[in-house]
């Protein structure tokens, strides 16, 4: 009987894929885009990490989404991400997203209830588009328990090069967990759909969450690419290294 790889080891394997994943995006000119939501805490960054640093950063973008500057608050709200949508070749991660729409500008109350049910519908067109155009769209949510949440914030606190991460935003949006229970809820239950389905991973585990969402990742980006597939030899190259 062999035994089953470490977390490591299947994290290691499953970036690998990625690796050859990229290659082919960047030679055919495929897109595509990962959504990270979560808990405060749950861990997107460092699963950025272990995903960007594995990757050629030509063919990769992050964009952490904080809130409008003084420019975007006068533009219609999904213009920021229009933006970002990434080019022919390309990956772009979003370390949070559009979906502060009906998050925290919802919990917040900074968009009326009328708003944020337009922002469903919005949503749910906006992804449309980017898969009927050829966009591979992976969503992934974080999820943590109080418990787990609380923990990581004391080791933030307790670790002086770590306590910059932890923010009054962070124990402000701690106080409303049920507000954000329920917004999630209402995420799920309203934009996860055929074209673009929410992925719940137990990020309790830090080790074996990165390894399912990674798994994930490989599995939507990966569908149907032909790993095999081998740039061609520009025939100056060729003639010169013939002949050398």
């Amino acid at each position: 009987m062999t035994d089953e790889p470490s977390p490591a080891d299947e994290l290691k394997a499953l970036q690998a894929q990625l690796v050859s994943i990229q290659r082919v995006f960047a030679l055919e000119g495929l897109s595509a885009v990962i959504v990270l939501q979560g808990w405060d805490a749950a861990g997107k960054g460092g699963l950025i990490r272990r995903i960007a640093w594995v990757l050629d950063p030509r063919h990769l973008s992050v964009w952490p989404i904080k809130a409008p500057n003084a420019l975007e608050q006068d533009e219609l709200w999904l213009q920021r991400f229009w933006r970002r949508v990434p080019s022919a070749g390309e990956i772009a991660i979003f370390d949070r997203s559009w979906y502060g729409r009906v998050l925290v500008e919802s919990v917040e109350g900074l968009i009326s209830a009328e708003t944020c049910e337009r922002a469903y519908d919005e949503i749910n067109a906006f992804e449309q588009t980017l898969v009927d155009n050829g966009v591979r769209l992976v969503k992934l949510f974080l999820d943590i328990n109080a418990d787990t949440q609380l923990a990581r914030f004391r080791a933030r606190y307790e670790n002086p090069a770590k306590r910059w991460k932890l923010t009054a935003d962070d124990i402000r949006n701690r106080a409303r967990w049920q507000d954000y229970e329920q917004a999630y809820a209402r995420m799920f239950e309203r934009c996860s759909t055929s074209a673009a389905p929410w992925t719940r991973i137990d990020a309790n585990h830090k080790k074996k969450a990165r390894v399912a969402a990674m798994r994930r990742i490989v599995e939507v980006l990966g569908e149907g690419i032909d790993l095999s597939h081998e740039p061609a030899v520009d025939p100056v190259v060729e003639r010169f290294m013939t002949a050398s």
